[in-house]
């Protein structure tokens, strides 16, 4: 199911969010693709298209959150909300590793939202390395 986002919508939700994808913090101009307008709480769970539901999300992030909400914390198996860019700061739920590579999980919802997005899948930490040598990586937060 998609909604229709004006571009005037789609504008102000770039403008909030900036060139980085809300979860992996991966960069527009290093994925070489555009990152996409994600509802936060998706369309099929009620989810609005509307500025305070809407961030950006690279491609990868967006294909394995789908309409999770929610997900379990691997070290307590309880249910725990998934990371919300546009309402709660990502150095208080994440960390990046030493190396840059990886993102540690440091809260319950940290940690379900590296597991359920599949945050440190293979191709994105080899991506990440290439950053990283490059000096491109990780960003600030």
């Amino acid at each position: 199911m998609t909604a229709y986002v004006s571009v005037e919508l789609r504008r102000q939700v770039r403008e909030d969010a900036g060139a980085w994808c809300g979860y992996c913090l991966s960069a527009e101009a290093l994925t070489g693709s555009p990152l996409t307008i994600e509802h936060i709480v998706p369309i099929a769970a009620g989810g609005p298209s509307v500025r305070d539901n809407l961030w950006l999300a690279c491609h990868r992030c967006n294909e394995f959150k789908s309409t999770q909400t929610h997900a379990l914390d691997p070290d307590s198996g309880e249910p725990a909300p998934l990371f919300n860019p546009r309402t709660q700061i990502w150095r208080e739920h994440f960390a990046w590793s030493p190396d840059g590579a990886r993102i540690l999980g440091l809260t319950p919802t940290g940690r379900a939202t590296v597991q359920a997005l599949q945050l440190n899948n293979e191709h994105i930490v080899q991506a990440r390395r290439f950053w990283v040598e490059a000096g491109r990586h990780p960003p600030r937060q």
